[in-house]
């Protein structure tokens, strides 16, 4: 019986589409590619998220193999918290979820500098009973150990857990050390893949 929801919180939850933002707001495609390939893609950009360096570093990291100055890359970094914002559909989810006696968490790739922000400025973190991210624990997924980190520090079974992420490989990962996996390739579908899951009915 599943009694525990992890959440990813990118494109489960939260919009990431930098991709999108960038379109939208003017920038042009070899801007747009530029800011993709050297910073958003980039390996600095996976070694924030794990904790492993900080902005500084990252930014002058990138700045040694791009044509992109620090301050364009430090203006990228500030954009974040812009690209970032509430599927609100999908989060109206979670208090119904609350009502039938699930415990909900957050387990996702983070990067901690702006995580704070992230937390304190949207209501659906509320309704969470706890959750990690990749940079305080220093362990990104696919990594298995993340999981394993997440039911230790509350005493979870896997077993009772279910596990969303909008990437398969990292449903596969929570699903190696024994928790359900769901790989939810479009946003629109959570509800009626946690229904079907359950075996609930979520009346929003």
């Amino acid at each position: 019986m599943i009694r525990n929801i992890i959440f990813d919180l990118g494109n489960v939850l939260i919009s990431w589409k930098p991709e999108d933002y960038l379109r939208l707001n003017g920038y042009s495609d070899s801007a747009r590619n530029q800011i993709l390939d050297h910073v958003i893609r980039s390996p600095e950009w996976l070694l924030l998220d794990n904790g492993d360096i900080d902005l500084s570093e990252a930014a002058e990291r990138i700045a040694a193999k791009s044509s992109l100055k620090i301050p364009e890359i430090f203006a990228v970094f500030d954009l974040r918290t812009s690209i970032l914002f509430p599927l609100v559909s999908n989060a109206k989810l979670l208090p119904a979820l609350k009502e039938y006696g699930f415990k909900l968490y957050y387990l996702s790739n983070f990067p901690d500098d702006i995580f704070d922000e992230i937390q304190n400025r949207y209501e659906l973190f509320r309704f969470f009973d706890g959750g990690i991210i990749s940079a305080r624990v220093k362990i990104s997924k696919p990594d298995p150990e993340i999981f394993r980190v997440l039911m230790k520090m509350y005493r979870l079974i896997p077993e009772e857990s279910l596990f969303i992420d909008d990437i398969a490989v990292n449903s596969l990962a929570a699903e190696s050390v024994g928790i359900t996996g769901i790989h939810l390739h479009d946003p629109d579908l959570l509800k009626e893949m946690l229904q079907h899951k359950l075996g609930v009915v979520i009346n929003i």
